[in-house]
């Protein structure tokens, strides 16, 4: 029976970079993925990379943010797909109660707002201008998944882990609905669904996010990222541009519901007045990974050689260069470079005691 240095539960955006980056190092890699990789969470995510954020997550969001560029330039070499990131920047609404100046990152508007976006609704309240890059989740995962399989990682579809099973103290492997792989190490990047797998229950639950896609009337209607406290409008390099999202504690139901993307549309037009007769293209609702405290869960679980890299929440898109990278050195034994206390699984179990 074949095995596996390092076997990755989940197919999608932080599995298949982690897959690929333990592959650089010279590791032998299975990702198994319960459907088809990367059409879960990181299929329905807008691909904002903002890290104006405060508190323990700070580091690891600015330091991915980072590594963005040189990021998608490998993913595009080694898969010959191109990856939508924008640098234009982005334009925040804020609360009426918040203090601009206190906004991490916050800058002044480089240009009045009549020349920065011209199709904008007028405000009662200026934004400020935050140096942000966006992505598009979708081309960002198949690039992702092209790369892995180019670096020689190996791929198992449509069948879901059961159980991570141990002898002696130690990881032999996991059992599938379907077989059973065996590896020296697993990594549970399972996002939502990573709770459900038997002996260590993470607490990870579904956090539903309804969005709307609409093809604008011009392609340069909008160029930045926008970003209000009733809505965010993401624009794509091919004229797409999305609106969302939702944040609902609604189990595993993907469905849409009618009134709220009516509702998603409204709001945009309210922004963006053009979008009054423009196409809907698509909408859709994705199961966000969240957790208790919705900060990520990485690094090592009480069982031996079994790792966690999931509930990320919002964040996975921002976070998967930077989750990669401190995850491929914990899995290998060396100093992971930042402090990850603070998203060890350990920190729910020693809560409930």
């Amino acid at each position: 029976m074949k095995t596996w240095d390092v076997l990755i539960i989940g197919g999608g955006i932080i599995g298949l970079t982690l897959a690929r980056e333990l592959r650089k190092q010279g590791a032998s890699v299975l990702v198994v993925e319960r459907g088809e990789p990367g059409r879960e969470a990181s299929h329905a995510a807008g691909g904002m990379l903002g890290d104006d954020r405060l508190g323990v997550l700070q580091a690891l969001a600015t330091a991915s943010a980072e590594m963005y560029p040189e990021f998608v330039h490998e993913l595009q070499d080694e898969s010959g797909e191109s990856v939508d990131l924008r640098s234009e920047g982005t334009l925040l609404f804020p609360e009426p109660s918040d203090n601009p100046k206190q906004i991490p990152g916050s800058h002044p508007l480089p240009a009045p707002l009549t020349e920065l976006e011209p199709a904008l609704s007028a405000s009662n309240q200026a934004p400020i201008f935050l140096k942000e890059r966006s992505v598009c989740p979708r081309a960002l995962t198949r690039a992702a998944l092209k790369a892995a399989k180019h670096r020689g990682v190996d791929i198992s579809s449509g069948t879901y882990v059961l159980s991570v099973d141990h002898a002696e103290g130690k990881v032999i492997g996991v059992t599938t609905d379907k077989t059973f792989y065996r590896a020296g190490k697993i990594v549970n990047c399972a996002g939502a669904w990573a709770g459900q797998i038997f002996p260590y229950p993470l607490p990870t639950r579904p956090v539903k996010g309804q969005m709307v896609c609409f093809v604008m009337p011009r392609r340069e209607l909008l160029r930045h990222v926008v970003r209000s406290p009733e809505i965010y409008l993401i624009p794509r390099s091919d004229g797409r541009l999305l609106a969302g999202a939702t944040v609902e504690e609604a189990g595993f139901d993907k469905r849409t519901v009618p009134e709220t993307i009516q509702h998603l549309r409204h709001a945009a037009i309210r922004m963006l007045p053009a979008l009054e007769n423009a196409r809907i293209l698509e909408d859709w609702a994705g199961l966000r990974p969240g957790t208790p405290d919705n900060l990520p869960i990485l690094g090592q679980t009480p069982t031996p050689n079994y790792y966690a890299a999931t509930g990320h929440f919002r964040d996975g898109i921002l976070l998967a260069p930077v989750t990669a990278l401190v995850m491929s050195r914990v899995v290998t034994g060396t100093a992971p470079g930042y402090d990850l206390s603070p998203f060890a699984a350990e920190r729910f179990a020693m809560k409930a005691a």
